[in-house]
């Protein structure tokens, strides 16, 4: 029997024993699919691995790329939400055990929801971000992988909704900047575009894995990865984040200082003529 909301029940809720839920011990990767195709999915496919393989969880053998992209796609087709969708698949460790777990075997669930545009498009609303400094990232490895561990981000978010802000700066024990709330930090001071380096305890991002690509082939422009301290952002020129469902979201203002998107209009242009290449 369990206690549910104040009620004494038969112990048939799914949650009860599921890992995810109770430790965080799951993985998971969030894709974007345009014209039933997931759009990066060498990409997205490779990261999960990466991430299952930190964690120490069991990689079942039929877990093929071509496997993963069968099962989100037959998801959003059964939908019928195939011409512009996000679909999120979560891997967690099976029931059993306390911290340490009975077994590294895995499930996975996946959900779906249809998206309102196929291409990328550039939202140019005002956008005001601040630094969120009650909790840090660490500068670690798990950092750089998806798991189900949110609180930062979910607390930083609850911040950034009650301060009226579109989002927040995450910082690591460094006092370094890392990332947003939802994405990848990019920052353009004059000709240079500049990203945190992963080392820093940011997300090995999908999206910022091809902003970068792109952003080097735009002439007088140059891509590097380097460390952002909070006073840097104050004397950028354009800030921008990334993340695989919104594509380039530019930041309007952070603190005082205002921003352009010029650098940003280009790279979405840069970026549907690659979709649309594929």
């Amino acid at each position: 029997m369990i206690n549910f909301n104040g009620n004494i029940a038969q112990e048939e809720n799914v949650l009860t024993q599921n890992r995810a839920f109770l430790y965080g011990d799951g993985v998971f990767e969030t894709v974007k699919i345009i014209n039933n195709k997931i759009l990066f999915l060498e990409d997205h496919y490779f990261r999960l691995m990466a991430s299952m393989r930190v964690v120490r969880m069991e990689i079942p053998m039929n877990f093929t790329m071509e496997y993963f992209e069968e099962q989100i796609l037959n998801l959003v087709q059964q939908k019928n939400i195939t011409s512009s969708a996000r679909a999120r698949i979560t891997v967690f460790r099976n029931d059993g055990g306390l911290y340490l777990p009975k077994t590294n075997d895995v499930s996975f669930l996946i959900h779906a929801v249809p998206l309102e545009n196929t291409l990328y498009a550039l939202n140019t609303d005002e956008y005001e971000v601040d630094l969120y400094k009650d909790f840090y990232v660490t500068k670690q490895l798990l950092s750089s992988i998806k798991t189900t561990n949110k609180m930062i981000n979910v607390t930083g978010s609850i911040f950034a909704h009650e301060n009226g802000l579109a989002n927040c700066i995450l910082l690591n024990d460094t006092k370094n900047v890392v990332e947003a709330l939802q994405g990848n930090l990019f920052m353009v001071s004059g000709k240079k575009l500049i990203t945190p380096p992963i080392s820093e305890g940011c997300l090995n991002g999908i999206m910022r894995k091809q902003i970068l690509a792109l952003a080097k082939k735009v002439e007088g422009i140059e891509v590097t990865e380097e460390i952002i301290s909070p006073f840097d952002l104050q004397k950028a020129d354009e800030l921008f984040l990334t993340n695989v469902i919104t594509g380039i979201q530019p930041i309007s203002k952070y603190r005082k200082k205002e921003f352009t998107s010029n650098l940003a209009h280009l790279l979405v242009q840069k970026l549907n003529e690659s979709i649309s290449e594929n």
